[in-house]
């Protein structure tokens, strides 16, 4: 039987009553872990730390070493910031859930990470249906000790404030609702193809950096080693333009080859949401909601 106190996503009582009460930002409520979450997080970490070894970027291998994740508990946020804070000046922020498109960003910008408390399903640890507590703190924060790419973060925060500002300066709106749908897709894909599912080279060698694949035991080997996806070296207006998909290993990497190119990208893309060349962009994946849009269009800039 679940215990009372289980905090497995998709169905933790505790999450489904902040969400009730409208609380977004939230503690972390440590003492409900029960033992089968800790053993999911101790499973899923275990089995990583070989392919982290093999294929991750010698950023993020820091990173791991610098934030002393424990490998047989669940982490306490507060004990990942002891470390963290002083190194970038960021900090992993508890949140009972989804956080809309603005908030999200805007939170990077005051070196804040949005972080999911819960954690996948022992029996389904291949399966994880929206992010949870071992993609963020396992997968996302060790590379926010790397200053360059939190600098980089935050400068993508500084992005959203930017495209906000540009999507309000539209008087007709219909105009503005159009404007920045494209927008956030563009931001979003980039968001995608990078920092969640990103390649960079390192000494020679194909590495990963992306958050996505780092927190993935099947996609960080097929990532470097398998001949099915493509990968190509970055390039902004394919990136803007490229729908992708959720539910499956992805077919199409694109490669950057360091920390200060991929901020010299995110200064670009903010050039160029500027000067209108994301108002258009190519249609598909991913959707954006409503709530996103409102909060791009209602946000205080």
């Amino acid at each position: 039987m679940e215990s009372a106190g289980d905090l497995t996503t998709t169905r933790a009582p505790f999450i489904e009553n902040a969400r009730a009460d409208g609380e977004l930002y939230i503690e972390q409520p440590y003492e409900l872990y029960s033992a089968q979450n800790h053993e999911a997080w101790r499973t899923l970490y275990s089995r990583m730390v070989p392919r982290w070894e093999r294929y991750a970027h010698p950023k993020f291998l820091e990173g791991v070493n610098n934030v002393a994740l424990d490998p047989d508990r669940v982490p306490r946020l507060s004990d990942i910031n002891k470390f963290l804070s002083p190194l970038s000046g960021f900090s992993a922020k508890a949140v009972s859930g989804y956080v809309p498109a603005y908030l999200f960003f805007d939170c990077l910008r005051g070196r804040a990470f949005p972080t999911t408390i819960t954690i996948r399903d022992l029996s389904k640890l291949d399966y994880l249906p929206e992010p949870d507590i071992f993609h963020d703190a396992a997968g996302h924060v060790p590379m926010h000790t790397d200053k360059v790419f939190a600098d980089t973060l935050v400068k993508f925060g500084e992005v959203a404030r930017s495209a906000a500002r540009y999507a309000q300066s539209i008087n007709d709106k219909e105009q503005a609702y159009r404007t920045i749908e494209s927008i956030i897709k563009g931001m979003a894909r980039f968001f995608w193809f990078t920092i969640e599912f990103g390649l960079m080279r390192s000494n020679g060698e194909l590495k990963v950096y992306g958050s996505g694949i780092l927190s993935s035991y099947g996609e960080i080997e097929y990532a470097i080693e398998s001949p099915e996806p493509q990968r190509y070296p970055f390039q902004l207006e394919w990136v803007i333009n490229q729908y992708f998909e959720i539910d499956h290993y992805q077919p199409l990497y694109f490669v950057i080859e360091s920390f200060d190119e991929l901020f010299a990208a995110v200064e670009q893309l903010e050039d160029w949401i500027e000067a209108g060349k994301l108002d258009c962009l190519s249609p598909g994946e991913p959707n954006v909601n409503e709530e996103d849009l409102k909060s791009f269009l209602e946000a205080s800039v």
